[in-house]
């Protein structure tokens, strides 16, 4: 009873909203976040649901090549803080704004952008941001991760294993696929905290009393983390309705809703920038999607039938062998657009870091072809000789390894900077002379 009431009141305080705790938040700017305004302001003015301190540098303004164009705070209590700005010119800005909450102490901090004339950079490119760090290329893998075990996990079920499964094979399935909708929520909270940490340049410490909301409602990244955060929790749940009333139309929503909802990935990373067109968010999805299945499909073959259900080893192997085609070659056919897409020219493979990145992928994807290959034409006929011995459970726990592999270089990719195709400059005027022939 003391636990059941220990979790409740956890679970309570885990729930409650952030404004419950006490410490102001920033309630209205002025220009506003992420806004364009065709006169350039002469002060930043910035108001509070709270009593607020600054002190002489609590708000600065920075332009896109990191001069300082504020002075110091005209007003520095009560609930707002005013700014005087320099005479600002066309382009970008980046305010960065700390105050002490009257209320409880605590320093709140939070960045936001606008511009002159200009469009506003999202706040994750703010003059200060950092770019993607190794945490963040590792929390992305753990993502792409999640992703197949869930993802992949639901579609070897429902493509694969059709029909009663014995319980102990039922077990450990839902127990992989709880693992990935889990990790999916959680690794997803982590990205987010990680790429607003970049964004703040703030301690984590700080970073609980940061103001996300640019972040969270500003940028196509936060946008999605929210849209994400959604729906895979109703992934996670219909999974667990299934678990408990076996009702197999349940884990078809959760595939669809699961496959939805990654598409968030596409609408906010490289396939969403402008100068891309519209089928590459398609392309990018249907990458995400089949190797979410192929990797997933793996992990469940390996882990789940192989050692708890040896009377289920041929069937499973060549139900999936007959998947894993059709995956691989969306997997390519997506891919080889894309490469098309991001890459302006074909010399960018071995002199930019995108395209080194690239062909380490590539080299994978091509080893897992071959491993594929070699399981299709050497451990097939053993299975068809009744042959499952135990040195196969390894070969495929090898290829699950080389997928897996696939995804660490598929999240450092995401993360990196394509090259940019070089705009042709205006030619050179003539000399008189010759204009004259």
């Amino acid at each position: 009873m003391r636990r059941g009431a220990l979790l409740l009141v956890t679970a309570a305080a885990l729930i409650l909203p952030q404004a419950a705790l006490g410490h102001a938040s920033l309630s209205r700017s002025s220009p506003g976040f992420g806004e364009r305004v065709e006169r350039a302001p002469r002060a930043i003015v910035l108001a509070f649901d709270q009593g607020v301190r600054g002190f002489p540098n609590s708000v600065r303004v920075f332009r896109s090549d990191g001069r300082v164009v504020s002075a110091a705070p005209r007003r520095r209590a009560g609930r707002v803080i005013e700014v005087p700005l320099a005479r600002l010119g066309r382009g970008a800005y980046t305010v960065r704004w700390q105050a002490i909450s009257a209320v409880d102490g605590h320093v709140i901090s939070g960045v936001y952008t606008f511009g002159v004339r200009v469009a506003a950079p999202p706040p994750t490119e703010a003059y200060g941001a950092a770019g993607p760090s190794r945490a963040e290329h590792v929390v992305r893998w753990a993502y792409f991760v999640a992703l197949s075990l869930l993802l992949g996990g639901l579609g070897f079920r429902l493509l694969v294993l059709r029909g009663p499964l014995p319980e102990r094979v039922e077990r450990r399935f839902y127990a992989v696929s709880a693992v990935g909708a889990v990790a999916a929520l959680e690794v997803g909270v982590v990205a987010f905290l990680l790429r607003a940490e970049g964004a703040l340049q703030l301690p984590f410490g700080r970073l609980l009393y940061g103001d996300l909301s640019p972040i969270a409602g500003g940028t196509r990244f936060g946008t999605a983390f929210i849209a994400m955060t959604l729906g895979f929790a109703g992934v996670a749940a219909l999974l667990f309705l299934a678990w408990l009333t076996d009702v197999r139309a349940l884990l078809w929503a959760a595939l669809a809703v699961g496959l939805g909802f990654a598409s968030g990935l596409s609408l906010s990373g490289h396939a969403a920038d402008p100068g891309s067109p519209r089928t590459a968010q398609l392309a990018d999805w249907v990458h995400l999607s089949a190797a979410a299945l192929w990797v997933g499909g793996l992990v469940q073959l390996s882990i789940v039938v192989w050692p708890a259900a040896p009377e289920l080893r041929r069937r499973a192997f060549l139900g999936f062998a007959r998947l894993a085609p059709v995956l691989i070659a969306l997997l390519v056919a997506a891919g080889t657009y894309l490469s098309i897409v991001r890459l302006p020219r074909a010399s960018d493979l071995w002199t930019e870091t995108y395209g080194h990145v690239l062909l380490v992928k590539l080299a994978l994807v091509a080893v897992a072809l071959a491993w594929g290959a070699a399981h299709h034409f050497l451990v097939r006929p053993l299975l068809d000789r009744g042959d499952d011995r135990r040195h196969l459970r390894t070969s495929l726990a090898g290829e699950s390894a080389i997928g897996m592999a696939i995804l660490l270089v598929a999240a450092v990719l995401v993360n990196s900077e394509p090259p940019r195709p070089t705009v042709p400059q205006p030619a050179e005027a003539r000399p008189a002379s010759i204009q004259a022939r």
